[in-house]
């Protein structure tokens, strides 16, 4: 696993939650982030997130998560204990230049959103062969 203090092509911001215009408290999910030589990998937990309510958007190198839940109960259900409100997952991340912005790619699953967000051919450490003359 990779703290993000580790990380030079991923860093996290200070988040700017936009104002609300739904009804309920603002979550920061959970992130797992780890690295190999040609990808960076993204795992954001988000419970309850539906693929329609989730949005990520990426502008000037800052890759923002957010996404919808609601936890209320369904028509036939009455509410008997409520530990979870329903609310807005928000989060922030500034990408540096050594990110494949174009090649980015998002799977939500389970309540997890897993990014991969591919390094350029560039940033990708090589082997340079010596040659004896």
């Amino acid at each position: 696993m990779l703290r993000n203090d580790e990380s030079k092509s991923l860093e996290k911001s200070q988040p700017q939650v936009p104002e609300q215009t739904y009804h309920g408290p603002v979550y920061s999910p959970a992130v797992d982030i780890f690295e190999t030589d040609d990808r960076i990998s993204l795992l954001a937990d988000m419970p309850g997130v539906k693929a329609k309510d989730l949005k990520i958007d990426l502008r000037e190198n800052v890759l923002t998560l957010s996404g919808r839940v609601d936890a209320g109960p369904s028509g036939q259900e009455s509410s008997v204990l409520c530990e979870y409100d329903s609310g807005t997952y928000f989060r922030q991340f500034t990408l540096s230049e050594t990110i494949d912005q174009a090649k980015i790619d998002a799977k939500l699953n389970d309540g997890v959103l897993r990014l991969e967000l591919p390094k350029l051919e560039r940033a990708k450490p090589r082997q340079i062969t010596v040659k004896v003359s």
